[in-house]
C-alpha cells in the first residue's frame, strides 16, 4: 500500500481514503522541500527560485507606470506641491480665470501668497478689482487653496522717459521741455 494508509483491516474507502492519500501527498511535499532547503544550504542546486509575489495576475512593483503618476509620486516625496501650484497660475492663466479676464491681464509676480496682476488698460484694473472676489475662488479651484490668499492689480506700466546710456537719476532739472 501507499505511505500514510494504514494497513491491517479493510482498505479505506470514501473520505477515508481521501484523507489518507492527502496525507501521504504532503508527506511527500515536506519531504521535497526538506531536500531543496539541505541542497540551498550547502550551496547545491544551481536552481534559483523567484521571489514569491512576482507570478501571476495583479500589481507588482516591476510593472510599467504611466509618466503623470510617477510625477505626481516624485513632487510628493519632494515637497514641490505648493512651487506646482504657483506655476500653475502662470503657466494656466487663462483656465484660472477665464478667458475673458486672461485676455485683458496677466499675471507678473507670485510672492508670499500675494498674486500682482497687470491689466491692459486702467479701466480693465479697476473692473479686475471689483472682481477680486471672485477671481480668488476661481484660482483656489484651479490650484488650491492658500496658494494665491490676495490679488495687487494696477493698470498697464507708464512709459519711460530716460532714453540713452546718458542720463541723470532723480526729477532732473524742472526745465525739461525748454
Amino acid at each position: 500500500m501507499s505511505e500514510g494508509v494504514p494497513t491491517g483491516g479493510p482498505e479505506p474507502q470514501g473520505p477515508e481514503l481521501a484523507r489518507a492519500a492527502l496525507d501521504a501527498a504532503l508527506k511527500k511535499r515536506a519531504a521535497r522541500h526538506q531536500a531543496a532547503a539541505e541542497a540551498r544550504a550547502k550551496g547545491e542546486g544551481g536552481q534559483r527560485f523567484r521571489p514569491r509575489g512576482y507570478s501571476g495576475p495583479g500589481p507588482d512593483p516591476r510593472d510599467p507606470a504611466k509618466v503623470g503618476d510617477v510625477l505626481a509620486r516624485l513632487m510628493k516625496a519632494r515637497g514641490w506641491q505648493r512651487p506646482t501650484a504657483e506655476a500653475t497660475v502662470f503657466g494656466e492663466w487663462e483656465k484660472c480665470v477665464g478667458p475673458d479676464i486672461a485676455a485683458h491681464s496677466r499675471p507678473v509676480k507670485l510672492e508670499n501668497g500675494e498674486l500682482t496682476v497687470e491689466a491692459e488698460s486702467t479701466a480693465w484694473a479697476t473692473q479686475l478689482r471689483l472682481l477680486a472676489r471672485t477671481i480668488l475662488p476661481r484660482i483656489a479651484a484651479t490650484v488650491g487653496n492658500n496658494v494665491v490668499t490676495k490679488l495687487h492689480i494696477h493698470g498697464p506700466a507708464a512709459p519711460s522717459w530716460s532714453h540713452g546710456r546718458k542720463r541723470v537719476r532723480g526729477t532732473g532739472p524742472g526745465d525739461t521741455y525748454g
